[in-house]
């Protein structure tokens, strides 16, 4: 039986997170084809599992090889993942969109208030040059959204972006910048903003384009360049429905019904305790329709007060559009 969106989006606590979990975690056990071969290779049964640490997690190499998609459902949409040429993409298969729309929504509002209040400016070259990608579908609907007449793409047209930036700033218009991190950093080399109010929210890598830069160095630049004290990052994937935001300082806050736990990077299996270091596990129950429990290649940590932080990815993982900056 389907689960109504209003018992994933409505959850308020740990207890309720965890008995949702489990009820996702046996329908997708049992509707969800790639996964439930997954669990039967890992010889476990579903009705042993209990707890959220005991659910096995899918690795997301697997949204490169195989369509994971509840049984005779069709995508509304497939969402893929950015890559240099020749390289395998992800594909995530969007079975209801309106999981993803009030995923999004909810969270931004959680994280930021109300979108109409807020002018959306977008500097998103590489993510718009391409199709398929998630971002993009997410930033189109904040900015229709909006009731600020500036919200807009500025792909490569700094000057405007720059007019426009003066003039939310002189008019006192909350405002939100978002933009992938060598996109940024271009248009610091034509104009310097001195712009306090502003948060700037830096989402993907240099694509390719520049040199990767550890954290705070780079953070240490967009502020000086934006006139900006924090710089918000958004952790995000195709393989996922949700975000975790971050308003400062690399530390990540998930929304209720996203929760991230590590796991032993020699071990898979075995979930660890807060404040060590380990592989990035994900749970995304907006993922109703796909797979809510996700083993990605990123390290990081989770802080005792409930804070997280990406450290890097395994060395032999593939480049590819996540927010990643290695420590």
């Amino acid at each position: 039986m389907d689960m109504d969106k209003s018992q994933v989006f409505s959850i308020n606590t740990d207890e309720e997170f965890n008995e949702i979990a489990l009820q996702v975690f046996q329908h997708q056990a049992s509707t969800n084809s790639v996964y439930k071969k997954y669990i039967n290779y890992l010889n476990i049964k579903e009705h042993t599992v209990s707890t959220i640490q005991q659910i096995p997690f899918l690795p997301i190499q697997f949204f490169k090889s195989q369509d994971i998609i509840e049984l005779g459902l069709s995508p509304q949409i497939t969402f893929t993942s950015s890559g240099t040429t020749g390289m395998i993409t992800s594909r995530h298969h969007i079975a209801d969109l309106k999981w993803y729309e009030e995923s999004f929504r909810k969270a931004f509002e959680l994280f930021y208030g109300n979108v109409e209040e807020i002018a959306i400016l977008a500097l998103l070259p590489s993510y718009l040059e391409r199709e398929g990608s998630s971002l993009i579908y997410m930033v189109d609907d904040l900015i229709s959204q909006s009731k600020q007449p500036e919200s807009n793409y500025f792909l490569y047209n700094h000057k405007e972006l720059a007019d426009t930036l003066y003039n939310l700033k002189s008019k006192g218009t909350k405002t939100i910048l978002i933009g992938v991190t060598y996109a940024l950093l271009d248009f610091l080399e034509s104009y310097q903003i001195h712009f306090p109010e502003l948060i700037l929210m830096e989402t993907g890598g240099m694509k390719g384009k520049r040199k990767e830069m550890i954290r705070h160095e780079l953070h240490e630049l967009l502020n000086k360049g934006f006139g900006t004290k924090k710089v918000h990052s958004e952790y995000g994937m195709t393989e996922l429905l949700s975000q975790g935001y971050s308003v400062g300082d690399g530390l990540f806050k998930t929304p209720p019904w996203m929760k991230i736990l590590t796991r032993d990077t020699n071990d898979p299996l075995t979930i660890l305790t807060s404040n060590k270091t380990g592989a990035i596990n994900v749970i995304d129950l907006a993922n109703y329709h796909s797979c809510s429990f996700i083993a990605t290649q990123d390290l990081g940590k989770i802080h005792l007060n409930g804070t997280f932080e990406i450290l890097g990815r395994f060395d032999n993982a593939d480049i590819r559009g996540c927010n990643l900056l290695v420590q």
